[in-house]
């Protein structure tokens, strides 16, 4: 089988622990995992052993309880004892390249930059690992830090509430039709949906 054909086993949401991180730019895909247990009536567990919060259906759900530079450690973890390979995992995360609204999903690919995905493909030896992109807008070329750490503006928020139901339905999409064809879906701009 074709890797990036992969069927998805395991969706891994990136942030940060912590109350005083919840609902910031850098969360969402904490944000995003919230909301598919929400949708799928399931309850959070925490592990101390894979240092996580999960869930499980169809799939594992999975929120890293560490901070966000170093995501990879308790995701493969978790994927090296139920035998999931990277293809198999899709990471939903922040990307201020991308403006608020518009998703992007991508088979495989550099970090661009996100010190949570490059965390992964540490502890995973491969850049080929599936990844839900969520944009939260551009950051300033000074104070990025900040920005991401940082809470959505107000009227930003009916965007943001949007996005993460979008965002919900391409990893279901791609869990249940596959990652080409969320790809074909919704990596177009929210417009054109």
């Amino acid at each position: 089988m074709n890797e990036a054909v992969a069927p998805i086993r395991l969706i891994a949401g990136l942030g940060n622990p912590g109350r005083e991180y919840q609902r910031t730019r850098h969360n969402v895909g904490f944000m995003v995992l919230d909301r598919l247990a929400a949708d799928a009536k399931l309850p959070w567990d925490y592990s101390e052993k894979w240092g996580a919060a999960w869930a499980k259906s169809d799939v594992f759900l999975v929120k890293p309880a560490t901070y966000m530079n170093r995501s990879g450690q308790p995701l493969a973890a978790i994927a090296n004892f139920y035998k999931i390979a990277a293809a198999e995992i899709l990471v939903v995360l922040d990307d201020f390249a991308l403006p608020l609204g518009r998703l992007r999903l991508r088979s495989q690919g550099s970090s661009g930059g996100h010190n949570g995905l490059e965390s992964i493909f540490e502890h995973f030896g491969t850049e080929e690992i599936p990844r839900l992109r969520v944009g939260i807008g551009g950051a300033p070329s000074e104070g990025a830090v900040d920005y991401v750490l940082g809470r959505f503006f107000e009227e930003e928020k009916p965007i943001l509430d949007e996005v993460i139901v979008r965002a919900a339905e391409a990893a279901k999409c791609a869990v249940d039709k596959g990652l080409f064809a969320a790809m074909n879906v919704f990596n177009k701009p929210p417009e054109e949906l």
